[in-house]
């Protein structure tokens, strides 16, 4: 049914009452109004076009054809009064009410092909939000299994990471316990006991790190100097192994919104990970630009890079590379940046080495 501006006007019964009070207090008016007064019946004949176009719009061409013959039947007594006085008159409304019902027929049948669409239009809404509602159904469950999925590999990777230590904790206490070691070995038992249990340490507060992170505490900070503190204290791990961490700053940097430590955390790791990974004397490389509201922080490093078939597992919890790590750094530093609205990604240089980027929106609106 077509939408009234009047709630009450979309009753099936309001809408026949109206339309069958109009053609009847037209005829009612044509009967009393005397027959001598032309111009007031010709502005009644014209106002008949209007209870006709009502039935159209809203019963359809069916109810416009019923209208006009119930016009027709109810002014017959005034037109058979009139017609021997004013013949002209009678048949000029003989001729214009068939015009008004061919008009209301036409609009009928417009408005029945407009509610017609509206309905083919409600119906692909509903089967839209159907098929909508099933899709956001389909992801959280997609979701919750990617999470356990995710708990899953997580439990395995750190039942494995445990073990080791494990074992060589158990193997130290099983030879103390024996109580036959020479001094000497107790010393290197009590050392491999020591040793394991600060690596089992490191790992449960990596993992944690990992699974519960700080939120980020997010406030305006000097990326110069941000950078200058982190490259000084890297500078510290660099100079057993005879390399260089050279600083390329190609622009004034804006002020970017962030948590100061997290960042320094994130970058920390990718700069000792670059020097881990350089052999023998070479260069660390900590870039630095800004454009269209972003930064970016390029750690490029010029070691032996990462298997292409590693490189999508990188940021893989407890996936590593290194025979002692725990595989835990570089998914920490990645959810952090995640956690900033920004990307880490890895790419490798095209004669030697990698180069991890970090990528920072100035004032992301998104952020507090």
């Amino acid at each position: 049914m077509l939408d009234a501006p009047y709630p009450w006007l979309n009753d099936t019964r309001w809408r026949v009452a109206l339309i069958a009070g109009g053609i009847l207090s037209l005829a009612l008016l044509h009967w009393l109004v005397p027959v001598t007064e032309v111009h007031i019946h010709n502005f009644l004949q014209h106002l008949n076009f209007l209870p006709i176009v009502l039935a159209g719009l809203f019963f359809g061409w069916r109810g416009a054809a019923v209208s006009t013959l119930a016009s027709a039947v109810l002014q017959f007594p005034h037109l058979w009064r009139t017609w021997e006085s004013l013949p002209v008159y009678v048949s000029d409304m003989l001729l214009e009410l068939p015009v008004f019902g061919l008009g209301g027929v036409v609009i009928g049948m417009l408005a029945e092909r407009e509610r017609g669409q509206r309905l083919k239009l409600e119906k692909t809404k509903q089967q839209l939000e159907t098929v909508y509602q099933k899709l956001q159904d389909n992801i959280e469950r997609l979701k919750r299994t990617e999470r356990l999925s995710a708990a899953g590999q997580l439990s395995a990777g750190l039942a494995h990471e445990i073990r080791n230590p494990l074992a060589s904790i158990s193997g130290a206490a099983g030879i103390l316990k024996r109580g036959h070691a020479s001094g000497e070995n107790r010393r290197e038992c009590l050392e491999i006991i020591e040793k394991e249990t600060q690596r089992l340490n490191r790992l449960l507060g990596s993992f944690l790190d990992f699974a519960r992170p700080r939120a980020p505490r997010f406030q305006p900070v000097d990326l110069v100097a941000l950078l200058d503190s982190v490259a000084g204290l890297a500078q510290h791990a660099a100079i057993t192994t005879s390399v260089e961490i050279r600083q390329e700053i190609h622009e004034p940097l804006p002020e970017v919104r962030c948590d100061p430590e997290q960042l320094k955390q994130v970058l920390l790791n990718l700069i000792i990970n670059a020097i881990q990974a350089t052999d023998g004397p070479g260069t660390v490389c900590l870039q630095a630009g800004a454009g269209d509201g972003n930064v970016a922080i390029l750690v490029r490093d010029e070691g032996c890079g990462i298997p292409e078939a590693d490189r999508e597992r990188i940021f893989d919890p407890f996936f590593t590379t290194k025979e002692n790590g725990t595989g835990l750094g570089l998914a920490v530093a990645a959810k952090i940046i995640e956690q900033h609205g920004g990307v880490l990604a890895a790419e490798a240089n095209p004669k030697r080495g990698m180069t991890f980027r970090v990528e920072l929106s100035v004032n992301p609106a998104c952020l507090p």
